[in-house]
């Protein structure tokens, strides 16, 4: 053999060394790793088939509305606007409700304050995870020191304090109402909260979080209603 060709053999076979050791690299060290258990992943997997039946019951309930609103035969086509305006009315948060629910109070820790700690703020972090963690169990309507959630509601911190809908809360004492639909979902809701580790992470914050009992009823005052413009009202 020549020389020339030699030399193409040798740099035909460092490309292929290199290759061979890029993939045997690659697959021994992937760049990211799935270090979740199996309950981990069968617990992401129900929570992704709990929000695709919710999903699943919100159109058929819509297509149920379509379906009077297209009925010919549906004698009161006035009556069922007003309930659909009502129940908008409900979600917007500008009527009061009441139904079965639980009520949560966060406090300061009495006990580390006489030690001299410092009592922290409710941070915005930790009460939307709360809220986020309510809505996955059944939670309907929210009302969290006076101020009621609804879908345009905002957490923030303005100027190191946390406030809703802009409207400042208190820095503790702190009371949460909780609405569900049934009072058996109020009692899951309850055991829950109970056996989560929320009130640990409460603790740290130097706050205590008490979790009260289910109730039968429960009483969720309205949002302050928007007042109409006087272009859009008709007059005689």
């Amino acid at each position: 053999m020549t020389k020339k060709m030699y030399r193409n053999i040798t740099i035909v076979s460092f490309i292929i060394g290199f290759m061979l050791a890029v993939q045997y690299n690659t697959v021994q060290n992937p760049t990211e790793r799935d270090t979740r258990d199996i309950w981990e992943i069968r617990q992401e997997l129900a929570d992704e088939k709990k929000r695709h039946s919710e999903l699943l019951t919100t159109i058929r309930s819509l297509t149920e509305v379509v379906n009077k609103y297209e009925d010919a035969e549906f004698d009161n086509p006035e009556l069922l606007l007003e309930q659909t305006v009502e129940e908008l009315r409900i979600q917007a948060g500008v009527v009061p409700v009441n139904g079965p629910g639980l009520t949560l109070t966060v406090s300061p820790s009495y006990e580390l304050v006489q030690f001299g700690y410092d009592i922290e703020s409710l941070s915005p972090i930790l009460l939307i995870r709360l809220i986020n963690d309510l809505y996955r169990y059944n939670a309907e309507t929210i009302e969290i020191d006076g101020q009621r959630l609804t879908h345009t509601s905002a957490i923030r911190d303005i100027n190191g304090q946390t406030s809703i809908n802009s409207v400042p809360i208190n820095n503790t004492d702190i009371e949460i109402k909780v609405m569900t639909q049934t009072f058996e979902q109020a009692q899951k809701m309850y055991n829950h909260l109970l056996a989560s580790s929320f009130r640990d992470e409460f603790f740290i914050d130097n706050l205590n979080l008490a979790i009260h009992e289910a109730q039968r009823t429960l009483n969720i005052q309205s949002i302050e209603e928007v007042d109409l413009n006087e272009y859009l009202t008709e007059k005689n």
